[in-house]
């Protein structure tokens, strides 16, 4: 599996279904990669067709298969409402390091309730033989032991 940096592009959403009955809904976004936890701005106001562009770097280590975009709305006084969320697999990044901003597909209760715009980006971590080749001769190590026998 995959190790590197995952830098996610929160662009913005439409169509989403608004919670509040009274005034637009205040929607953020929090963005789920196995135990990692990150939170979007509130885009306060801006309803159902809210923008973000935010970006977020998540660490990949072995066994990242997916992530999540919860979208809620911010209510003062009350709990948030669940507006809907998006199950990104991350399989085509690993593949081809960037995907422009895609739109995906917000669901809840297993129906379309609009749609996400978010951008990948994966940055694998370099790791090559010839990096630990060049730490043994910098820091001594098997190579200078062998030679002063």
């Amino acid at each position: 599996m995959p190790a590197g940096t995952l830098e996610v592009l929160l662009i913005s959403a439409k169509g989403l279904e608004n919670t509040d009955f009274l005034c637009d809904m205040d929607p953020y976004v929090v963005l789920t990669c196995r135990s990692q936890e990150q939170k979007s701005s509130v885009a306060s106001g801006k309803g159902s067709e809210p923008e973000w562009n935010e970006t977020f770097v998540f660490t990949i280590s072995d066994g990242a298969e997916e992530i999540t975009l919860k979208i809620l709305d911010s209510d003062s006084g009350t709990q948030d409402d669940f507006v809907g969320e998006v199950t990104i697999p991350l399989e085509p990044v690993y593949l081809e390091k960037t995907l422009p901003a895609t739109p995906y597909n917000v669901v809840k209760d297993a129906e379309y309730r609009g749609e996400i715009r978010v951008g990948l980006t994966f940055a694998p971590e370099e790791r090559t033989a010839t990096d630990f080749q060049g730490e043994d001769e910098a820091y001594g190590g098997w190579k200078q032991s062998a030679d002063a026998e």
